[in-house]
C-alpha cells in the first residue's frame, strides 16, 4: 500500500493541473480577462492588509504577483496530492479537495468588476476536468490494488495514461492560449493606432548633468516602474472603451475613444513616483504624456459646490478618490492616450489612464480607467484607503543618489556624485552632498521644463581614501528641505536622506 502512494498522489496533481490548462484555455477562448487562477491571486491581492502588501512591495518590487503565483500553484500542488491519496479511500472523497477549490475559484471571479454567468464557465470546465480525469486515472491504480497478479500491469497503464494527460493538458492550454490571443489583437491595434496631436519629442538637451550612471531624465517606456493589482492585464480595444463621467454634476458626460482624442491636446513631461518607494528607490520615473485635461472636461458640466473629490474606477475595478482642486487647477491632471509619444503600454493603462503631477499614484494614477464620479470624501472610499494609507497623498520631496552605488570603489581624490530629486508640482530649488558628517556642497542641477518632472544633479567633492558615507538632501522650490527623520512608505510616503556607503582606494 505505502510503495504505490506517489502514484496516487501523482494522478490528484495530474488531474488538477489538467483542470487548471482546461479552465485557462475557457477562459481565452471566451477571451474572459480572468481565468480562475488569476481571479483567485487577485482576490488575495485586494484581501491582504496594507502593511504586509507593502512588505512584500518593498521585498519583491515588480516581482510581488509573480511570486504570489508560484505561491498558490504550490499550495495547489499540495491539495492535488491530497486529493490523490482520499481517493484509495472511495471514488467521493477527492471531492473534499476539488469542490472547495472550486468554490474559492468561483467567488474570487465573482467578486470581479462587472462579473457575469459566462465567467463562470472556466471554473465548471475545470471543476468537471478534476473528477472526471481523476477517476479515469485511479481506475487502474484500484484495478491493481485489487487484483495483485494485475498490478505490474496496471501501474505500466496508469503512467501510460498520466502521460498522455499531461501532454494533452499542455497542448490544450497552448491552444487556448493561440485561439484566445486578445492581447496580440490589441496589441496590434495599439501598434497601429495614430492618435492627433501626439508627438515624439527627445528629452531637452540642458536636462542632463553628463555624468554616467544616473538615470535617465526620460525613461523609456519598457525601463518604467510597474505598479498595480491586476495580474492579467485588462486587454481594451480603443472602439470598446468608453467613459463616463457624473455624480455631483448637473449634465452627466459619456467619452468614447474617439470623441476624446477628437479634444485639445495636451503634452506635458511628468514624474511619477509611487507612495511605496523607499528612501533611494527606484519605483519613479519621467516621462513625456500626452492626453486631454481632466479640467477642461469637467468645465462646462456644472460641477457641484459640495463636491471635493473624483471617485476613478479602473476597468478591473481598482477605485481611488482623487482632491478636485489638484484635478481642476492650473497642472496638467490628464487623461492620458499616450507615452513618450506612443500610445500607452497595455500595462500602463491602454487606451486611458489618469496621471495627476503632484500625486501619489495610488490617489490619483487610474490605469484603464473607465468611471470618474465627481463626490466627496466623506461618501468615497479608494482601495488602499481602505487598507490604512491616507485618503490625500501628495508627493513628498525626494532625493536618490545614483553614483556612486552602494558598496563601490572609486579612485580617491575628486569624486563625481550625481542623481536624482523630485517634488512634483513644487519642483526642486537646490541639492546638497555630504560626504563623512561634512560640510554640505551644492550640486549644479540640469534644466527641467516644468516643476513636474525630476532633476539630475551631481557634484564633485575630494575623497581620501578610506571607507566613506555620502548623503544627499534636497530643498523645493517652496522653501521646504527634505527632512532628515526616517519613515516607512506607510501610510503617505516615505522619508529621510538617502546614504550611500563606498570606498575610495
Amino acid at each position: 500500500m505505502t510503495a504505490r502512494r506517489p502514484h496516487w498522489m501523482l494522478a490528484g496533481v495530474v488531474a488538477g493541473l489538467a483542470g487548471l490548462a482546461t479552465s485557462y484555455a475557457t477562459a481565452m477562448v471566451l477571451t474572459i480577462r480572468e481565468a480562475p487562477l488569476v481571479a483567485v491571486a487577485e482576490l488575495v491581492i485586494r484581501l491582504t492588509p496594507g502593511p504586509v502588501a507593502e512588505a512584500a512591495i518593498s521585498v519583491l518590487g515588480q516581482f510581488d504577483k509573480t511570486f504570489l503565483v508560484l505561491v498558490i500553484l504550490l499550495l495547489l500542488l499540495v491539495c492535488f496530492a491530497v486529493a490523490g491519496l482520499l481517493a484509495r479511500g472511495g471514488w467521493y472523497r477527492p471531492l473534499l479537495v476539488w469542490l472547495p477549490l472550486a468554490a474559492v475559484g468561483l467567488a474570487a471571479v465573482l467578486t470581479q468588476r462587472q462579473a457575469s454567468a459566462v465567467d463562470t464557465l472556466p471554473v465548471a470546465v475545470g471543476l468537471l476536468t478534476w473528477v472526471t480525469l481523476h477517476s479515469a486515472l485511479t481506475d487502474a491504480l484500484e484495478r491493481g490494488r485489487r487484483r495483485p497478479d494485475l498490478e505490474s500491469r496496471e501501474r505500466r497503464v496508469f503512467l501510460m495514461v498520466a502521460g498522455a494527460v499531461s501532454v494533452a493538458a499542455l497542448g490544450i492550454a497552448v491552444a487556448g492560449r493561440v485561439v484566445g490571443a486578445g492581447r496580440r489583437k490589441v496589441e496590434a491595434s495599439r501598434r497601429l493606432l495614430r492618435i492627433p496631436g501626439v508627438t515624439r519629442r527627445e528629452a531637452p538637451a540642458d536636462t542632463s548633468v553628463g555624468l554616467a550612471g544616473i538615470a535617465p531624465w526620460q525613461t523609456p517606456n519598457e525601463d518604467f516602474y510597474l505598479i498595480d493589482t491586476t495580474i492579467a492585464k485588462p486587454v481594451i480595444e480603443p472602439e470598446e472603451w468608453s467613459l463616463r463621467i457624473h455624480g455631483l454634476v448637473e449634465r452627466e458626460l459619456t467619452l468614447d475613444f474617439s470623441s476624446l482624442v477628437a479634444r485639445r491636446m495636451t503634452e506635458s513631461w511628468i514624474t511619477l513616483s509611487c507612495v511605496s518607494n523607499e528612501i533611494g528607490g527606484g519605483l519613479v520615473g519621467n516621462a513625456r504624456w500626452s492626453g486631454v485635461r481632466i479640467a477642461d472636461l469637467l468645465d462646462g458640466l456644472g460641477v457641484s459646490p459640495e463636491a471635493d473629490c473624483v471617485l476613478q474606477t479602473s476597468h478591473d475595478g481598482w477605485t481611488c478618490a482623487t482632491p478636485l482642486e489638484a484635478l481642476t487647477d492650473d497642472r496638467d491632471a490628464l487623461l492620458a492616450v499616450a507615452m513618450n509619444g506612443r500610445p500607452l503600454p497595455i500595462e500602463h493603462g491602454f487606451p486611458v489612464r489618469t496621471i495627476v503631477p503632484g500625486l501619489y499614484g495610488y490617489v490619483s494614477a487610474t490605469k484603464w480607467v473607465v468611471d470618474l464620479e465627481v463626490s466627496t470624501f466623506a461618501r468615497s472610499t479608494g482601495y488602499w484607503t481602505t487598507k490604512g494609507w491616507s485618503s490625500e497623498g501628495p508627493v513628498k520631496i525626494a532625493s536618490r543618489i545614483d553614483v556612486p552605488r552602494a558598496g563601490a570603489e572609486v579612485e580617491a581624490g575628486p569624486v563625481s556624485f550625481g542623481g536624482v530629486a523630485w517634488h512634483q508640482h513644487t519642483g526642486i530649488e537646490s541639492v546638497e552632498v555630504q560626504v563623512d558628517g561634512g560640510p554640505w556642497t551644492p550640486a549644479e542641477l540640469g534644466r527641467v521644463p516644468s516643476a513636474d518632472t525630476w532633476v539630475q544633479w551631481a557634484a564633485t567633492i575630494d575623497v581620501p581614501e578610506g571607507d566613506h558615507e555620502v548623503r544627499v538632501r534636497a530643498t523645493g522650490k517652496d522653501g521646504q528641505t527634505q527632512t532628515s527623520v526616517v519613515r516607512s512608505p506607510d501610510p503617505d510616503g516615505a522619508t529621510g536622506w538617502h546614504t550611500v556607503d563606498f570606498r575610495a582606494v
